[in-house]
């Protein structure tokens, strides 16, 4: 059975994206960390994606994800309300929009992923949601060397007693440095 991956990039100071919402500085090396191992890596090891639905409409454009997405996997969508039009799909790529909350987009990724890991990507409220339900076994977090001073920080409502994490490995990137933890409790 794979595992459940929370993957995030990060400023220095805490943010996952900045006041206006936008995670373009936490990408300045989006040209060659597409390339990079820590995500080829990722993207192999992925069986399928859960985000939540302020993530799935950073896109802009839903059709885009099929040509344009790194993750070409079955994609659960964490929402109060799908939306109007659904997104193009292809055999790999689908998207199932997910209602009755953050356990149960997992649990039904999980059978999708099958052997492979389930990687919830962006989603401050979802990561949240998983860590606090012991459903995420590792966190991965990009730290990227910008300054956003403000924007979303995941975890803020988090009982940080609740979860403990171990280091498991650190990966030094000419922009980025990626660090992986265990939860361990």
């Amino acid at each position: 059975m794979g595992k459940v991956i929370l993957g995030f990039s990060m400023s220095l100071d805490g943010f996952i994206n900045d006041k206006d919402g936008s995670v373009e500085a936490l990408y300045p090396d989006w040209d060659t960390f597409r390339d990079s191992e820590p995500l080829t890596e990722a993207i192999q090891n992925t069986g399928a994606v859960v985000m939540g639905r302020k993530t799935f409409e950073m896109g802009g454009d839903f059709d885009a994800y099929v040509e344009g997405y790194e993750f070409q996997v079955p994609i659960f969508v964490v929402t109060k309300t799908p939306p109007k039009k659904h997104p193009k799909e292809t055999e790999n790529l689908t998207f199932t929009f997910v209602t009755d909350g953050v356990e149960s987009a997992i649990r039904k990724a999980k059978e999708v992923a099958g052997e492979k890991d389930v990687t919830i990507v962006g989603g401050a409220n979802v990561a949240t949601q998983a860590l606090q339900a012991g459903l995420a076994d590792e966190v991965h977090m990009d730290i990227i060397p910008v300054l956003l001073g403000s924007g979303l920080r995941p975890f803020e409502t988090l009982d940080a007693q609740q979860v403990k994490l171990e280091k498991i490995q650190v990966a030094e990137l000419p922009v980025r440095t990626c660090i992986r933890f265990r939860v361990v409790g």
